[in-house]
């Protein structure tokens, strides 16, 4: 039974969650070793970590061959097939919108723009565990193909056929069946079967947040995800649909943060007894929203508000007429029809986002993650006289001689 808590519980509650973050510090030794082992010994403690850890054959390859995604293909049923086509080209489409242009603008003599150029390579962390995260694949490689990134390398554990016939679909040339810390290790520093790769983007579990995380001073990475999170915030919706919304979410992971905040006593009974009547079996969902579920009772609608800015959650339901008011939040699902799961799959924007309260900072993962943002300025004889002696000034303000000194001997050939 999910928990109700008003007043100070509530507050309290808000509080403890502004603290959340994921415990990394008791498993990073045991990961630090995993990635010191496949820098020194390469593919030969790949391999032997994989057969322990993911149930690779003595004779299967690391690499997935073109053959055996296309295989996969044609075995898929014809709806999922188009279902992965649709969900593709949404993601697509919206990545293409997100794409931010180059520019070069003249003013006075001084020209200023910026480049966008993309990343050369990049490794797509998909996880393996309960479920084939087909989802993952397409949010992950599709803003990288969109931002222009020339090579793509996949990892994931025990993939399913579904996913590899994603791959395939996508027309993925390298993808690789190991995971967790090992898997990021490869593609952080390279093996004898996998190049070293940029930037590493993904979600996965601890072992392999701890490991992007120890990488991350070396090799680009996307975020810390940690456990899903679903929050809604309403006065006046649907209590079926808030229900269906955080357990949908809270069937991720035993650990996934859902809550619903309202001011309205009447609508909180109600999402409570719906979870209650959903509450049959014993599953991922119920386990989640008894341990780590609740049911926030506020003031007002400025004060549910508050709380939820605190809490920054990775989904966030509410209200078109509230949007206003949300500061923080990883993705953002508009009214009754907005099912968080439409963003887990196929509206269109990243499912990979923000958790532990880093939508305060951060948003989901997007083209912009593949991309370099290059400035360019191109400054005439006038441009520079017009700038020089506020240059001159500043350098020598700082005690930098030879600064000043070069803008002064160009003002005067000017």
């Amino acid at each position: 039974m999910i928990r109700v808590l008003k007043g100070e519980a509530a507050a309290v509650y808000v509080s403890s969650l502004e603290r959340r973050n994921s415990q990394l510090h008791a498993i990073e030794p045991a990961v630090r070793r995993i990635i010191t082992d496949v820098r020194r010994r390469g593919d030969q403690a790949l391999r032997a970590y994989a057969k322990k850890f993911d149930g690779l054959q003595a004779k299967q390859p690391l690499r997935v061959a073109r053959g055996e995604m296309r295989a996969a293909w044609e075995k898929a049923p014809p709806q999922l097939q188009h279902s992965l086509e649709k969900a593709a080209s949404n993601i697509r489409r919206f990545s293409q919108w997100q794409k931010p242009p180059s520019w070069i603008r003249p003013n006075g003599g001084i020209s200023l723009g910026q480049l966008l150029r993309p990343l050369d390579s990049v490794g797509c962390y998909v996880p393996g565990g309960r479920f084939p995260l087909i989802s993952t694949l397409l949010m992950t490689v599709i803003p990288a193909q969109v931002a222009g990134v020339k090579n793509i390398r996949v990892s994931s554990p025990r993939p399913s056929q579904e996913v590899l016939a994603a791959a395939y679909m996508l027309r993925l040339r390298e993808f690789y069946r190991t995971g967790g810390a090992q898997a990021i290790a490869a593609l952080a520093y390279g093996t004898e079967t996998i190049a070293r790769v940029d930037k590493i983007v993904g979600p996965g579990n601890s072992y392999v947040t701890a490991a992007k995380k120890l990488v991350s001073f070396d090799c680009a990475i996307d975020m810390l995800a940690g456990p899903t999170e679903a929050m809604v915030v309403s006065m006046k919706g649907n209590p079926q649909f808030i229900a269906a919304d955080l357990r949908a979410q809270a069937e991720h992971d035993p650990e996934t943060l859902a809550v619903f905040i309202t001011a309205s006593r009447r609508l909180a009974g109600a999402v409570a007894r719906e979870l209650a009547r959903s509450d049959a079996t014993n599953d991922i969902a119920t386990q989640s929203l008894t341990q780590n579920g609740a049911i926030l009772v506020a003031h007002s609608l400025k004060q549910a508000f508050a709380w939820a800015n605190r809490i920054a959650p990775e989904h966030l339901t509410i209200e078109r007429d509230n949007l206003g008011l949300v500061e923080n939040a990883g993705s953002i699902f508009l009214g009754d029809y907005s099912a968080q799961a439409a963003g887990d799959y196929a509206s269109g924007p990243n499912h990979v986002l923000p958790t532990g309260g880093a939508a305060r900072f951060r948003g989901g993962l997007s083209v912009v993650d593949f991309l370099k943002l290059i400035t360019v300025q191109q400054l005439s004889r006038k441009g520079l006289k017009r700038i020089g002696p506020v240059v001159i000034k500043l350098a020598q303000t700082e005690g930098l001689r030879a600064h000043a000194e070069s803008v002064r001997l160009r003002c005067a050939d000017a």
